[in-house]
């Protein structure tokens, strides 16, 4: 028989606190759960409904409004982009796809909603839908790192980190995958006391809370599976000058090296040039930009660091085996 878990002593008013997550169409599953979950858990800690949740969607509460998550499964709405009340909490759940999800109904309920007071946050790709409405400029946010690129490029306005998750006021974004815990056990923390926030940790076996200072990514060393201060710091370099390259030549002096050693340190570990190595990188940032924004090619090519369309084009073809404009016609019509 197992042990009955301890209760964690609580004060509250004793009105549960709701919070009301929009799902769109295609969103990821796991963020979702995993925000529920926790909710679910911190109102069993405390033996009290300290949170409630209701599903809700642009079709509205009726026998044919569904959303269905991006591993296939369908999910019945409770309601529609109804008026809130200003003690609620806006959750928008986004994941595959998010641009074509992102309507003008949408935005506009939620544009009304903050007015209000409402807090609102987005999980996973909403962060998107949240900046498209204009409620992230001139404040920090983050977004699922694969993201990262074109979301920059889209939304000047908004201080983009590469933090697990960013609370802005009322706004709060996450990167995705299991960053809706981290969100969630701090706004149970801060409602509700640590305590509270730890004993629901402990229940999901979830051994290392983050907070909004922890990067969303593994560390270079940890990605590459090689442990090289010098290699990790160029790269590091590589990463952050993309629009603008860096010669190899600069590179190495920058870490203390000869060309020929950087050549000797990225073919020992990498089993590729420096050069090559950093032109993949600049061409993995050209097919986020690509798929995931309506940025002309040559604007694309530029952003990457390609003179002309042509290099860019044929670079393109070489490592991919298609070229930018199929590669944009391919993703075109998704949604």
């Amino acid at each position: 028989m197992a042990e009955k878990h301890q209760i964690i002593e609580v004060k509250t008013d004793g009105k549960p606190k709701r919070i009301v997550f929009v799902l769109l169409e295609n969103f990821t599953l796991l963020c979702f759960s995993a925000a529920v979950e926790s909710l679910r858990l911190a109102n069993m800690m405390a033996s009290k409904p300290l949170y409630e949740w209701r599903l809700v969607g642009e079709m509205g509460a009726n026998d044919d409004s569904v959303v269905t998550c991006s591993a296939g499964i369908p999910f019945q709405l409770q309601g529609g982009l109804d008026e809130l009340s200003r003690d609620d909490i806006v959750m928008i759940c986004g994941g595959l796809e998010v641009q074509q999800v992102t309507t003008t109904k949408l935005m506009n309920w939620m544009r009304r909603e903050s007015r209000r007071g409402v807090q609102m946050g987005g999980l996973c790709t909403a962060a998107f839908t949240m900046a498209k409405a204009g409620l992230l400029d001139g404040r920090r946010a983050t977004i699922h790192w694969e993201n990262q690129d074109s979301f920059a490029e889209e939304f000047e306005d908004v201080e983009l980190t590469k933090s697990v998750f960013v609370m802005d006021g009322n706004r709060f974004t996450t990167a995705g995958g299991t960053a809706s815990i981290d969100l969630m056990l701090k706004i149970i923390a801060a409602e509700h006391g640590q305590d509270l926030a730890n004993s629901v940790a402990d229940q999901l076996i979830y051994s290392s809370i983050r907070t909004d200072q922890d990067s969303q990514r593994l560390s270079i060393p940890t990605r590459i599976g090689v442990r090289h201060p010098k290699l990790s710091l160029v790269i590091q370099m590589m990463e952050a000058n993309i629009e603008e390259p860096i010669s190899p030549g600069v590179l190495a002096k920058d870490v203390g090296m000869s060309t020929r050693q950087l050549e000797r340190l990225f073919r020992r570990y990498l089993s590729r040039s420096p050069k090559r190595y950093y032109m993949e990188l600049r061409l993995q940032k050209a097919r986020n930009l690509l798929i995931q924004t309506d940025m002309s090619v040559i604007n694309v090519a530029l952003a990457c660091g390609f003179a002309s369309p042509s290099h860019f084009s044929k670079c393109y073809r070489s490592h991919y085996d298609t070229t930018p404009y199929r590669e944009r016609g391919a993703h075109a019509g998704r949604g």
